[in-house]
């Protein structure tokens, strides 16, 4: 098949407290009846993080969809932080796609989205076509999230991008020793926004308190009715070779009742692969292309 051009459009739609949600729609040109790809990010990201993934499938031929959670990237922030929840989440993802025309989907689902995705396979079966799970699976490891909780809500203020970059490079060059310096950059850009002269967070720093029970003495969050679920659903499951979210022994376990499982690691990523590098892209894409 010749690869189409794409038409990537920002659209928006009121939840149903009245908050203005966002996402992004990329249209193949040429059309096409596939079932389209829905893109779910983690708890701090936003749709950005799935734009070279999401040209990529659709020059194959496939819609796709890439939201912002409310408090995320051009999705209104919500005053009352506890609203950052699964179930007001969901409401707001299912109502999206009702504006967008989408019944069933593939879904993408990188960390919380890929919890969101596991709890649709128990609630909403129907709408999911096939799925992508992104580093994330029925045991959420607690350090993984204590570590999370050390950065999340932090605002770099007055930093420069070059300053904010090598704070990132900091962090989370531990766990991901494979990055080129594009990549790098890419991250930085998502994550930080210039806005009169300061860098800010591309999301509400209020969602630091969806981990306030995260604590010292956390166990690991299990998600194991949910993953079941996934059971009669084709998945493929993605860590990363560093990941201190998903452990090797759970990412093995998962294949254990799950026929249609397939897995993929990315080496030298950690929690969650970027989905940047053209390996992965092209494995999606052919899952995809298999599924759908």
């Amino acid at each position: 098949m010749a690869e189409q051009s794409v038409r990537r459009e920002s659209r928006y739609l009121t939840a149903g407290d009245g908050l203005r949600l966002h996402y992004v729609d990329y249209l193949p040109t040429g059309g096409g009846a596939a079932i389209p790809v829905v893109c779910l990010a983690g708890l701090t990201r936003t749709a950005l993080d799935f734009d070279a993934l999401a040209r990529a499938l659709a020059k194959r031929g496939r819609r796709v969809l890439a939201l912002d959670y409310r408090g995320r990237g051009l999705s209104d922030w919500d005053e009352d932080w506890t609203h950052y929840s699964l179930d007001v989440e969901e409401a707001d993802i299912l109502a999206t796609l009702a504006a967008a025309g989408v019944e069933k989907a593939i879904f993408v689902g990188t960390s919380r989205g890929g919890i969101h995705v596991m709890r649709f396979s128990a609630r909403r079966p129907e709408i999911l076509q096939a799925a992508v799970v992104n580093d994330i699976g029925p045991v959420i490891d607690a350090g993984g999230l204590r570590r999370i909780k050390g950065y999340v809500g932090r605002q770099p203020g007055s930093a420069t991008m070059a300053v904010a970059l090598a704070a990132l490079k900091l962090i989370a060059g531990p766990q991901f020793t494979s990055l080129g310096q594009a990549e790098w950059e890419e991250w930085a850009r998502t994550t930080f926004v210039e806005t009169d002269g300061h860098l800010q967070l591309r999301y509400d720093p209020a969602l630091s308190h969806t981990l306030d029970e995260v604590g010292p003495d956390s166990g690991p969050i299990l998600l194991h009715d949910e993953w079941k679920a996934m059971a009669a659903i084709p998945t493929l499951v993605i860590r990363g070779g560093n990941s201190d979210l998903l452990s090797e022994e759970t990412f093995a376990a998962m294949a254990d009742g799950h026929p249609l499982l397939e897995r993929l690691t990315v080496p030298g990523q950690g929690h969650a692969p970027l989905l940047l590098d053209e390996g992965t892209i092209r494995a999606i894409g052919d899952f995809v292309e298999r599924v759908g």
